[in-house]
């Protein structure tokens, strides 16, 4: 699939240049979000991994990175990223157990088979229609505002896709989290971890929320520590989140 070449590319790399991600300049661009997530997933050998909403691929990327066994599907409705995701996909050689597919999370069915995937994680979008003054047609604001999908769409092709049993991975804003929580208990994806996300030590106010979840699963639920995005207002990131910076030891 060719890339939109009217779009100025960025070539963006992770884990000391393993990993490339090519970006629109001028779209949705990944941030620690999807880095978060995908540290959060808890993978077990050859599990089958769907990225819900991938935009570049990143979360899949990093999974693929991190975990040699898995497999990755993504999944996203603006076919400018699925291309993008695609030529990511290329770049880092990982054809052989990365796809992704053009499609719409409001009509799920069409595009991925029911409860096929050990595992789906999801950055959706955070912010309500209405909420700010968005084009409906641009690229960052299709993926994190409410225009092409609302959340429960998102949770609902979550539990359609995820076996039975199977686990959930969401970052979604902490303000949010009952909205999220109330949706997920309505798809019977039990609520297992929770771990908030600050952007400071000092801070008073979690700015993120990890989430797992397993589909229906029991009552039990672990609440994390919490996590620090930086350590000082000067921007340099925590330990914790520099330590998912850092490239595997070599095998």
């Amino acid at each position: 699939m060719p890339l939109n070449t009217t779009r100025q590319l960025t070539r963006d790399t992770l884990y000391d240049g393993a990993l490339i991600c090519s970006q629109y300049r001028h779209g949705y661009r990944f941030s620690v979000d999807a880095v978060l997530a995908a540290h959060f997933c808890r993978i077990n050998g050859h599990c089958k991994v769907l990225d819900l909403g991938c935009g570049s691929g990143i979360i899949g990327l990093v999974l693929a990175y991190l975990h040699p066994e898995v497999t990755i599907q993504g999944l996203d409705i603006q076919k400018e990223l699925v291309d993008l995701t695609q030529d990511n996909i290329c770049k880092n050689q990982l054809g052989h157990r990365f796809e992704v597919v053009w499609g719409d999370a409001r009509h799920i069915s069409a595009s991925l088979p029911p409860e096929s995937f050990d595992l789906v994680v999801c950055n959706p979008p955070y912010r309500k229609c209405g909420s700010g003054r968005v084009s409906r047609e641009d690229q960052a604001a299709i993926a994190r505002h409410e225009l092409k999908a609302e959340l429960a769409d998102m949770l609902a092709a979550a539990a359609f896709c995820v076996k039975n049993r199977g686990t959930v991975v969401l970052v979604y804003p902490a303000v949010r989290f009952a909205h999220l929580a109330s949706g997920l208990a309505e798809k019977k994806l039990a609520l297992k971890r929770l771990q908030p996300v600050y952007s400071y030590p000092e801070d008073v106010q979690a700015r993120l929320m990890l989430v797992e979840a397993v589909k229906n699963g029991g009552e039990e639920c672990r609440i994390l520590p919490p996590l620090y995005i930086y350590c000082k207002r000067d921007g340099a990131y925590s330990r914790q989140i520099q330590q998912m910076y850092e490239p595997k030891p070599a095998s």
